[in-house]
């Protein structure tokens, strides 16, 4: 059984311009109509699987930004939304000089690529910049281990093997301890889903987050 196509879906009607009015039921409408151009696509199961689902628009930092309306409105057209925070910011615009590229047809699949991207926008030098920017002011903050030197203490090894898995290890101060037990939840869920292919079921031997320890490090050196 395939995974739902969820955000990566509607970007496609914001290329043909189908998707217009803002709120739920616009959304609703354009993720269902998107779905059928979607499924009819013999890329969509692999694009899908690029990002995990579960980050949505009101998730966004600025979500009225003209940052976020560009993140939305580009990043989705191949894969689910992403966070600004999945990189820090010394690495967004590496990341994002290869994406813009593919969204004009070219990078590094040749004709697969042009196949892929045919029909989907691309934005302009104006709207890259303004999307770069917008990344990298809310990019991942790394932790300074001269302000958290217990990060390296035995009981937190569960916060440092799970968090550098994907990206470097965030600054506690980024959240409050409220927030952070969402966070940590919401990546659960994302390393469940990147440890199994399409239509496959939990397996034990998946790697176990120990959430109350990381929660426990957070909650520590969290906002206040």
């Amino acid at each position: 059984m395939r995974p739902r196509p969820a955000l990566l879906c509607f970007a496609l009607l914001i290329a043909h311009g189908a998707y217009a009015a803002s709120g739920p039921a616009s959304y609703d409408a354009a993720v269902a109509k998107s779905r059928q151009r979607w499924q009819a696509s013999p890329y969509g199961p692999m694009l899908e699987r690029i990002l995990p689902p579960g980050f949505a628009p009101e998730m966004l930092p600025e979500p009225g930004s003209p940052g976020a309306e560009l993140t939305v409105r580009y990043c989705v057209q191949c894969h689910n939304l992403p966070n600004p925070a999945m990189h820090q910011p010394a690495k967004w615009p590496g990341i994002f000089e290869r994406m813009v590229a593919r969204m004009r047809g070219s990078g590094n699949m040749g004709r697969l690529m042009t196949d892929m991207m045919g029909g989907l926008a691309a934005p302009s030098d104006r709207e890259a910049r303004t999307l770069l920017a917008y990344l990298q002011r809310y990019g991942q903050q790394p932790l300074d281990p001269r302000k958290y030197p217990d990060v390296f203490a035995p009981e937190n090894e569960a916060f440092r093997l799970a968090c550098q898995q994907c990206h470097v290890l965030p600054d506690p101060h980024r959240h409050t301890a409220a927030e952070w037990r969402s966070v940590v939840a919401r990546m659960q869920r994302n390393m469940e889903w990147m440890n199994r292919v399409v239509g496959s079921k939990p397996d034990s031997d998946e790697p176990q987050l120990r959430v109350n320890e990381i929660n426990a490090f957070l909650a520590r050196h969290a906002r206040r």
